[in-house]
């Protein structure tokens, strides 16, 4: 087994409401650590990083509220991630919202680019992120991250780890959307990555989704990163996230597909990102992402 690194970022100034910074606590408190050894996982936890919180920082520019402050967490989570990825461990992010994925997906990619290997992403979410400063309506940069990865905006994200386009659209998968912005909507159809919603979800089924989503992020010799954002499950199993839609996956539909991440022996990296204690009923939605975690990293149940 890999060693597994965990990496906790607490940052929630890309997100529109506070809470979130807690989370990489909470999925700790869920027995996220005493459950991997459980496992056989050789385990080290980083410890979570110092994060400004809002109301000590000025947002900036209306359109990429806090982003400086948000670029520099990430550049922390991407020497982390880079270095966990060298010393081959894989790197557990605990976020935090999601723009922490700018930092170690861009981690993931650079490792993969020196190795001369390809890089997939899948992208399990309830919204794109696809949204650049000149379409977004609120300015919160935790729904830019994918965007930075793809392309050039918003730039202080997309110039993690030295070059833009981090990963490839055709090796790009959005598994769980449901809730896209108008404008950002025509973002994610000129983008040329696959996108499954969950109407795609419900007519297909889970494992075929699954199965085409490991195929078109893992081609070839393609390591994966899963960067999975809590919301991409229904309010009924994770109700403490910050931006919940109902129609999510279920219970068995997540764990499924952690489950298929683990048998295709080709994760590279995972993020576990936006658990909000605050909302929370008595830290289910962090409970949820443990065990998650537990699913792609191999837990069996025989």
């Amino acid at each position: 087994m890999r060693s597994i690194h965990i990496i906790g970022m607490p940052l929630d100034l890309g997100s529109g409401r506070r809470g979130v910074d807690m989370g990489p606590s909470a999925i700790r408190i869920a027995g996220l650590n005493e459950r991997l050894r459980a496992l056989g996982c050789p385990l080290v936890d980083k410890g979570d990083f110092a994060t400004p919180i809002p109301e000590t920082k000025r947002p900036g520019d209306e359109r990429k509220k806090y982003v400086r402050e948000i670029a520099r967490a990430c550049q922390k989570v991407h020497q982390a991630a880079l270095d966990s990825l060298t010393e081959g461990a894989l790197p557990l992010v605990l976020g935090g919202d999601h723009s922490v994925a700018a930092g170690s997906v861009a981690a993931s990619a650079l490792f993969a680019r020196r190795r001369r290997q390809g890089l997939g992403v899948i992208w399990v979410d309830a919204h794109g992120d696809m949204n650049t400063p000149a379409t977004t309506t609120s300015g919160n940069v935790h729904g830019m991250p994918l965007a930075a990865l793809l392309g050039t905006e918003p730039r202080e994200l997309a110039e993690i780890g030295g070059v833009t386009r981090k990963v490839k659209a055709d090796r790009t998968v959005l598994v769980g959307v449901r809730n896209l912005d108008d404008r950002e909507r025509e973002l994610v159809k000129a983008s040329g990555a696959k996108v499954f919603t969950m109407k795609e979800i419900d007519r297909l089924g889970l494992a075929t989704v699954a199965d085409q989503a490991l195929a078109i992020a893992g081609a070839g010799n393609a390591g994966i990163h899963v960067s999975f954002d809590v919301d991409a499950c229904d309010p009924s199993i994770a109700p403490g996230v910050g931006t919940p839609v109902k129609g999510g996956l279920n219970y068995r539909e997540a764990h499924m597909l952690m489950e298929m991440v683990a048998d295709s022996g080709k994760l590279r990296a995972l993020d576990l990102v936006e658990v909000n204690p605050i909302l929370d009923v008595q830290n289910t939605t962090a409970q949820l992402a443990a065990e998650l975690a537990l699913s792609a990293l191999g837990q069996r149940i025989l």
